[in-house]
């Protein structure tokens, strides 16, 4: 490493380094993806912190054990943690370059994770059909945007993951795809971890009150 100097308009010297500190490939995308990860948790955190306050309201409406159907709930929180595991399998995969097998645990992940949004959708949809909107009081219009939040972003994650799975389909287990499959795997999981949170918050604590 070499220190330079270059005078300035001004006459005075400046010193900076000739040689800069290398990177090694994809740090930028790493470091910028737990940015983002760091952004979505301040967003779930108020999300959580809004239902924690409005979620006792109900204005004289339904209130969660007249509408939560436990039962349902629990097989759609298996599917997204099933997922998770699958996604482990394909990360394991392809670490052994094995490109269909990593592919097979992938398309397995994004079957998981549709069952998963096709269940919540069609809690959604029981419930406005019961005349619980989201207008219908502050609990029900806090449920709704954190819970339809959360389905958003498994939504963004299966769109990626269809797009890594065509990337990987025509370019193979490259260094690129690897990183990409790598950030989608660590999103995939905040996912699963997010949800831990919404069943045990908002579905068992609201039923017990």
């Amino acid at each position: 490493m070499t220190i330079a100097v270059n005078p300035t308009q001004t006459g005075e010297p400046m010193f900076y380094l000739a040689d800069e500190h290398p990177h090694p490939e994809g740090y930028s995308t790493s470091l910028g993806f737990w940015i983002y990860l760091m952004s979505d948790c301040l967003i779930f955190a108020i999300l959580f912190a809004t239902f924690g306050v409005l979620g006792g309201n109900y204005a004289a409406g339904p209130a969660p054990k007249d509408l939560f159907d436990l039962n349902l709930v629990a097989v759609n929180t298996s599917m997204l943690l099933l997922s998770s595991i699958t996604y482990g399998f394909a990360m394991l995969t392809m670490q052994q370059n094995k490109v269909a097998q990593t592919q097979m645990w992938l398309a397995i992940t994004g079957l998981f994770g549709l069952a998963f949004i096709g269940i919540e959708l069609t809690e959604f949809a029981h419930m406005i059909h019961e005349g619980a909107t989201p207008q219908r009081s502050a609990f029900l219009s806090a449920f709704f945007t954190l819970v339809g939040t959360h389905g958003l972003h498994v939504s963004c994650g299966l769109i990626w993951l269809v797009t890594l799975m065509v990337q990987v389909w025509k370019f193979g287990l490259i260094e690129a795809n690897r990183r990409r499959l790598m950030c989608l795997s660590m999103f995939w999981h905040f996912l699963d971890v997010v949800w831990i949170g919404v069943f045990t918050f908002v579905y068992l604590l609201g039923v017990l009150r």
